[in-house]
């Protein structure tokens, strides 16, 4: 079975979606910049924030200095043409991104996408040296056993369209968990991120699996010997929601030994 080796950073991811305007990301953004150096979370940590396409310039403002990524929130696999209200890798490239989250569960409802064109997506990326955050998941509470199937037809098109030697993060976020009032259970979790890893295997470049989906308090705690960070949406959207999040995940990897 493949592992993850406790000893590596933990990733932590923030989506702010289309909920703030511009100058309320700017505030949020520093607020996050705050946070993590007051607890020197990026010692331990490696924390990326994925703002709207407008304020990606404020976030290569904000961080500037600092350790904290950040990126989009989408991308078209294109690099130049016409494409109408598109964006591509080289353009998030030259303005500094690190990764960038592909996939999304609301992408695919509202817009149409599916693995092919996630899987595009992951292969532009990774052409500019950017992480594809890949968001996977499936559609219904069903068993382990379809949950994993679900993900691995997902997963096999985006590890067939990159080199090995890629860099991946999947982000399994079950959508029925997506803004639920509670996330999926922790025994359910680690089972199939530990699934998971058998579907990703081996490879060449680091592989990492985080978990969203309504994730709050007191769940990385229990999840934290399967996978390998958490990916939040709205409710460290509030700051100091954030903080306490932070705080919770800083105190768990500290704990780890060795």
């Amino acid at each position: 079975m493949t592992s993850r080796n406790v000893a590596e950073r933990a990733i932590v991811g923030v989506s702010l979606k289309m909920y703030f305007g511009p100058a309320q990301t700017r505030f949020w953004l520093e607020s996050l910049r705050e946070i993590v150096e007051e607890l020197h979370a990026d010692d331990i940590l490696d924390v990326f924030a994925l703002p709207s396409f407008l304020s990606i310039p404020t976030a290569q403002e904000v961080f500037c200095g600092s350790r904290i990524d950040y990126g989009a929130q989408d991308v078209h696999w294109e690099e130049r043409g016409a494409f109408t209200g598109e964006v591509s890798a080289a353009d998030l490239e030259e303005l500094g991104c690190t990764v960038t989250a592909i996939g999304h569960a609301e992408r695919r409802r509202l817009f149409g996408e599916d693995d092919e064109t996630t899987a595009r997506k992951a292969e532009a990326l990774v052409r500019r040296d950017i992480t594809p955050i890949v968001c996977i998941g499936e559609t219904t509470q069903e068993s382990v056993d379809e949950a994993v199937a679900a993900c691995r037809r997902q997963i096999d098109p985006v590890l067939a369209a990159v080199p090995d030697t890629a860099d991946l993060v999947f982000a399994y976020e079950p959508v029925w968990a997506i803004g639920a009032p509670v996330p999926a259970s922790p025994d359910r979790i680690v089972e199939i991120v530990r699934r998971l890893r058998e579907v990703t295997g081996e490879r060449g470049g680091r592989t990492r699996l985080m978990y969203g989906g309504s994730a709050g308090p007191g769940l990385y705690p229990q999840i934290a010997q399967s996978v390998d960070g958490l990916f939040f949406g709205r409710f460290v959207h509030d700051p100091d929601n954030l903080r306490a999040a932070l705080t919770e995940i800083v105190g768990e990897v500290a704990g780890r030994p060795g």
